[in-house]
């Protein structure tokens, strides 16, 4: 018999990553029993203006410096690495692919739900994964929501809530300090802050 394998995927921009993303990751790891979680930077998001995006390279590297000391954690290069814009049910698919057997859980925001209906085959994708939704403490999703109508209901099916403190840091608040000479201090991990000063990022 063998053991059940998971694997968690935490997509983004990470424009800078911060702590919100790394307490989702840790959260979901231990809440889910998952193997480890995967970090996805994404090459062009389809619902952000790709001209305001740092480029991949960056983002990358600040990645690759807040995950340095959890194993559970890794890096994949896989949106940056192919062309045009990063669809996450290409991802998913390639997943499946690379790691048969495997259960997958894409670990996504709250505001994310409310945009689903405009995801490239969404209801295909909720077929091919769980979803983990991470939520700051004591919210509560009304399904009934209108601005909630366009999810197709097998969505629902997937999903679980999860939640995590610190859901209140957002990588655009940390760029508007950096332009306004604000600290980002023990916003986000030492090293990618020392990596945003030394590159003059934002």
């Amino acid at each position: 018999m063998t053991s059940r394998k998971a694997l968690g995927v935490l997509g983004g921009t990470f424009d800078p990553i911060h702590y919100g993303h790394l307490v989702a990751a840790q959260y979901a790891a231990y809440g889910f029993h998952l193997d480890r979680v995967i970090f996805m930077p994404t090459a062009q998001p389809p619902h952000k203006n790709a001209n305001g995006v740092l480029d991949a390279r960056h983002r990358v590297a600040m990645v690759e410096l807040a995950i340095a000391d959890n194993t559970a954690f890794e890096l994949s290069t896989l949106e940056v690495e192919r062309s045009g814009v990063s669809y996450t049910i290409d991802t998913i698919e390639t997943l499946q692919q690379t790691y048969p057997g495997t259960e997958i859980y894409f670990i996504m925001g709250m505001d994310s739900i409310y945009i689903l209906d405009t995801w490239k085959d969404i209801k295909r994708l909720v077929t091919m994964c769980r979803f983990i939704v991470v939520t700051r403490p004591a919210y509560e999703l009304n399904r009934s929501d209108p601005a909630l109508q366009g999810v197709p209901p097998e969505f629902w099916d997937q999903v679980d809530i999860l939640e995590i403190p610190a859901m209140d840091i957002s990588s655009t608040d940390l760029r508007c300090r950096v332009q306004q000479g604000k600290p980002i201090r023990y916003l986000l991990p030492p090293a990618v802050e020392q990596y945003i000063y030394d590159n003059s990022l934002y």
